[in-house]
């Protein structure tokens, strides 16, 4: 094994034009869960039948939101008589306005407000149309949305059992961000927009140090450079960077162009589901290729990887391996994962990974349905996972983030005796 290394990864900011969308889209998911939960209460309408697949593009003052859903009555558009407005298929079309209103706090509250791309100003067109029924069908009895893999990995190199780069790639961006919307001091001049990449040496196969880091990011006052900007973050960025040494040598370049003001949609497009690995794993692990971001949780893009990271987290945490990825793979209609795939990397301690095989198809129901029950994923849980990536983040009393709980640890451990036993003595 590869003991003495560099590897990088990058994360992108809340207003970078890609995380733009994919928050619009996620905050249309939880539009449609609320709605849905307000429906229930009205008329007994079951948010489990909920199903959205939003994409969104942003370019300069423009915003597209395309896709197929299945919404509560609320969010049906009807005629002046009161009855529902179907397109020429017959499918019920969507309501805009709040698909619209959803989409301006979203832009809002990340804080574009500028003349080229304004939450006011931009124009926001709603093409959804109801889910085909071709694809209801299997999803209707319980079967996954699609066919795919999906990975999950935990590993012990920082408290959120993360890899190293990615989780301080994007704690930097999380300090900026949290000065920027504070108003506290320059940093309330920086922009919605930025990107960090951060380099870790590793020693042993650990973190050892920093041994380089880029940011750029979005400024609103003309005239500063790099210097400047260097000026105003480094001290946040050092915040960000305390769990990990940062090397006497490291090559700091900070806004490498000079100047970067124009910046989101205004300066170059966005698209949901352009940032996976930035999402993910920061390409420490493997990923299955699907997107998150607009997607209700019986798309197993979305809710197989959540739950293969709460099984690699909780091994992990249970003492059982310093590292663990997990692939599930699932067709369209058939509930039941094809395949599980357990691999402990040679870290495991008294465990194989047939044995975790066997344990894990007797603790946790893998299938679409079952998977949404356990983590309750059927929430307006989903504009948080936005930014920042969807893993290492703390469970929150909402219910966000289920699948960061280790509540499995003691299932595991019981379901493996001498393995508790033999790490208890260690």
């Amino acid at each position: 094994m590869h003991r003495d290394y560099l590897f990088t990864s990058e994360s992108v900011a809340e207003g970078h034009p890609d995380k733009l969308c994919d928050r619009i889209s996620d905050e249309i998911v939880d539009m449609i869960y609320r709605e849905a939960r307000r429906e229930q209460r009205r008329s007994g309408f079951d948010p489990g039948s909920v199903r959205a697949a939003c994409e969104v593009l942003a370019t300069t003052n423009r915003v597209i939101i395309a896709g197929e859903v299945r919404v509560p009555q609320s969010l049906l558009k009807r005629g002046k008589d009161g009855a529902l407005i179907v397109d020429k298929k017959g499918r019920p079309q969507i309501a805009p306005r709040k698909f619209r209103a959803a989409a301006r706090r979203a832009i809002k509250n990340i804080g574009y407000n500028q003349p080229g791309f304004h939450w006011q100003k931009a124009r926001i067109d709603v093409l959804l149309h109801s889910q085909s029924s071709d694809i209801a069908q299997g999803v209707d009895k319980d079967g996954a949305g699609d066919q795919g893999i999906m990975f999950g990995y935990a590993c012990t190199e920082t408290p959120a059992l993360m890899p190293a780069p990615i989780y301080y790639a994007h704690k930097v961006l999380e300090k900026l961000a949290a000065a920027r919307h504070k108003g506290e001091g320059e940093a309330a001049l920086l922009g919605p927009d930025a990107k960090s990449q951060v380099t870790v040496r590793y020693k042993n196969g650990r973190p050892f140090e920093i041994s380089s880091l880029v940011l750029s990011t979005q400024h609103l006052i003309e005239n500063w450079d790099s210097a400047k900007v260097r000026q105003v973050v480094e001290p946040y960025i050092r915040q960000a960077l305390a769990g990990l040494k940062i090397a006497e040598d490291c090559k700091w370049y900070i806004n490498p162009t000079d100047k970067f003001v124009t910046g989101g949609p205004d300066g170059d497009a966005g698209l949901t589901g352009r940032k996976i690995i930035v999402d993910t794993y920061g390409g420490a692990a493997p990923h299955g290729g699907g997107a998150f971001s607009g997607k209700d949780p019986t798309k197993v893009d979305r809710s197989a990887a959540y739950a293969a990271r709460y099984l690699a987290k909780n091994i992990v945490a249970a003492g059982l391996a310093e590292r663990c990825t997990i692939q599930l793979s699932y067709a369209i209609g058939i509930a039941r994962p094809l395949s599980l795939y357990v691999n402990l990397h040679g870290t495991g301690h008294n465990v194989t990974e047939q044995q975790l095989e066997a344990v894990i198809w007797q603790i946790m129901d893998l299938t679409p349905r079952g998977i949404r029950s356990h983590l309750a994923l059927d929430k307006p849980i989903y504009a948080k996972t936005a930014a920042y990536g969807h893993f290492g983040r703390e469970p929150g009393r909402d219910g966000s983030f289920s699948w960061e709980k280790i509540d499995l640890v003691k299932q595991l451990k019981a379901a493996l005796p001498q393995n508790s036993a033999a790490h208890d003595k260690q």
